[in-house]
């Protein structure tokens, strides 16, 4: 199959459009998080059994670093520390119904911004891309599967 030698640049800047496009219905929001602490709130939202060590790694930060950030996050009452009623060494990080309605509230945004720029294009357009956007997750996913393991007999 030959491949547009453009394809990829193509995408990239694809990718860094709607990066923008989602940056841009979140920045005319107001929020009074920085995106690290709304990416922080995304994370554990999807995540429940998070502590902060899981966090740092996550981040990829010190666990002191991504302490800090859940510091700020308690301050503000859109995080809570949580014991873990299964091990009470253990604190979970939580995020609070106000975390959960802001990000309800960003993805909305969100989805509106892209919906705008979607309504740009012919409806011919959007159902190519749709296709093309299911098929490259399916190849994305199937490449970030580990590689099935081949057995060996012994003669």
């Amino acid at each position: 199959m030959e491949r547009s030698p453009d394809l990829a640049a193509a995408i990239d800047g694809a990718a860094e459009a709607l990066v923008g496009v989602l940056d841009s219905a979140v920045s005319r929001q107001q929020l009074t998080v920085s995106p690290t602490q709304l990416r922080v709130l995304s994370l554990l939202s999807s995540r429940p059994e998070t502590n902060v060590n899981g966090l740092a790694e996550l981040l990829d930060v010190v666990p002191s670093s991504a302490s800090r950030l859940c510091d700020r996050l308690e301050a503000t009452g859109l995080l809570r520390r949580v014991g873990d009623p299964r091990d009470r060494r253990e604190v979970r990080l939580v995020p609070t119904p106000a975390a959960e309605a802001l990000l309800c509230e960003v993805r909305e945004r969100r989805h509106r911004a892209v919906q705008a720029v979607l309504d740009r294009m012919p409806g011919r357009v959007q159902q190519e891309l749709l296709v093309a956007l299911l098929a490259f997750s399916w190849a994305a996913a199937l490449a970030a599967e580990p590689a099935p393991e081949v057995a060996v007999r012994s003669a």
